[in-house]
């Protein structure tokens, strides 16, 4: 069973929540937070993680600013994870399972700093710890790749949160989707919006630009990963061009006892690219508590 509402939080702001397999016994919750602020949406997290709701009660929901809720400001990390712990009261639950992909992972790496007992376990899908080095590194690897042809200053103005419009935005963002899946043989990478890690985009540049420009050079939080007690797993796509390997590893390496999964024939999204093999291992992982 799906329900989905808006939440009002408390400046007023409502926000489109999705909880899949309420029942009529109590399960523990599982919250999935999508990433790309103005782009993605609910969606991507429940392709991700819905299937775990044989056993969870699995959460999902627009971000301010994202989807279908509100974009009363301000869009700042500040608030994103303020307004997840408010979601979280509204399920009713003291602790929970947290999930994050790409820049959701940002956001529970924050959540779980802030909240350090409000978290069950942590698992981090293709993310940073460091947001202004790897923005850079990002813009790098896009402008040395021979499969895409991009316009420089169009992703300078993306990757620095100065994008003009929606239309700038979505050409942008389309510019670079091809390389964001893993290579296959006989194959061509995906280039339709709607293959972007299933997250069904809508177009709201002004979101991404608060992400982008504000939050993203002042995010680094390296020194405080070691704070981390919660289990952790962390998941990474072997060719992701966006987050690399290397993110992922420097996350792995300081936060303790944490698990590191590398997926070898995926990009920027292995619950989309491996599902089933995400699926086991996601499993295996939960099992141990």
């Amino acid at each position: 069973m799906t329900k989905q509402s808006f939440v009002t939080l408390s400046d007023g702001a409502k926000v489109l929540v999705r909880v899949i397999g309420e029942s009529e016994y109590k399960k523990p919750l599982f919250i999935a937070l999508h990433g790309a602020p103005g782009l993605s949406s609910h969606a991507e997290p429940e392709n991700s993680f819905g299937f775990l709701a044989s056993r969870f009660r699995v959460l999902v929901y627009d971000g301010r600013g994202s989807g279908e809720s509100d974009s009363k400001g301000p869009l700042t990390d500040e608030r994103w994870i303020a307004d997840l712990d408010e979601i979280r009261g509204w399920a009713g639950e003291e602790n929970f399972v947290l999930a994050g992909g790409s820049y959701g992972g940002f956001l529970a790496l924050g959540y779980t700093l802030a909240h350090p007992e409000r978290v069950r376990a942590l698992i981090l899908r293709d993310t940073w710890a460091y947001g202004f080095r790897a923005a850079l590194r990002a813009v790098n690897t896009i402008a040395r790749s021979t499969e895409i042809k991009t316009d420089p200053e169009q992703q300078l103005r993306l990757w620095s949160g100065c994008v003009r419009d929606n239309t700038d935005f979505e050409t942008g963002v389309n510019a670079i989707f091809p390389i964001y899946t893993a290579k296959k043989q006989n194959t061509v990478p995906a280039t339709k919006d709607d293959d972007f890690e299933k997250a069904q985009p809508r177009y709201r540049y002004e979101t991404h630009n608060a992400a982008f420009s504000y939050s993203v050079p002042r995010f680094d939080i390296r020194a405080r990963l070691g704070e981390i007690e919660a289990p952790t797993l962390v998941v990474v796509g072997r060719h992701d061009p966006v987050t690399p390997v290397e993110e992922s590893q420097e996350i792995h390496d300081n936060i303790k006892g944490s698990v590191l999964e590398i997926f070898e024939n995926s990009g920027h999204s292995p619950p989309s690219e491996e599902p089933e093999l995400f699926q086991e291992r996601l499993w295996h992982f939960l099992d141990k508590f």
